[in-house]
């Protein structure tokens, strides 16, 4: 199968382009050691990982501090320790997959469009892209709280689409996640899952992407 009619490739960040878990979990365990709670390994935090930032704190002390109480007001506290943590954490140790950088340099001199849809919240998606020096490469990007509705809904995926000036049929999702691969059936998108990234320890065929890739460089034969 090949995808030479598409015109936008629409990138999952975390777990597709990156693999952030170390400054996560770095920043998770900052959160927990402010509440005195037991702090998580890389193992533990990983399949916390892709719905966005407050998912991802409930899970940790979920873990981390069972017989805490989950009110809104210590969420909402707590939530304010992740990010300023994270902010602290942020691409220290992340790095690129193999195969990204050559590969977003063979896409980007075909002529395709290339964006980044994350749950990942947007004030921290261009920092990470300048550190790691390929901002160069996107168009666009959106995070979680970016509009009213965030993936697997439809509607970031709709919106770079329209931003692009292009189609549904002439774009396609690229992602590790289940929450990638469900935002581009509902967006009506054809999918690429990549099998490498975190998508909560699941396989990510199981959710019936239009092709499985293993490895990023892949990309390279099919676009």
């Amino acid at each position: 199968m090949n995808f030479k009619d598409k015109n936008l490739i629409i990138f999952d960040f975390d777990g597709t382009l990156i693999n952030s878990i170390p400054d996560l979990t770095l920043a998770v365990n900052k959160m927990l050691k402010h509440y005195k709670a037991s702090t998580l390994t890389i193992e533990e935090v990983t399949p916390f990982i892709g719905n966005g930032a407050m998912p991802l704190v409930k899970r940790a002390f979920a873990k981390g501090l069972p017989e805490k109480e989950l009110t809104e007001l210590f969420l909402e506290e707590a939530f304010k320790v992740y990010i300023a943590a994270y902010e602290e954490e942020l691409c220290k140790d992340t790095f690129m997959y193999p195969g990204v950088l050559e590969t977003l340099n063979d896409l980007k001199s075909k002529g395709y469009k290339l964006a980044i849809c994350t749950n990942k919240p947007y004030g921290f998606i261009e920092p990470i892209l300048d550190k790691l020096e390929i901002k160069a490469f996107f168009d666009l990007w959106v995070g979680e709280d970016s509009l009213p509705e965030k993936k697997p809904h439809a509607l970031p995926l709709h919106h770079l689409v329209e931003a692009m000036q292009t189609t549904v049929e002439n774009s396609i999702m690229v992602g590790d996640s289940k929450n990638d691969i469900l935002a581009a059936q509902n967006a009506k998108m054809d999918s690429i899952g990549v099998s490498y990234g975190y998508n909560y320890n699941e396989n990510i065929a199981d959710y019936h992407p239009t092709v499985v890739v293993d490895t990023f460089a892949e990309l390279q034969n099919l676009l």
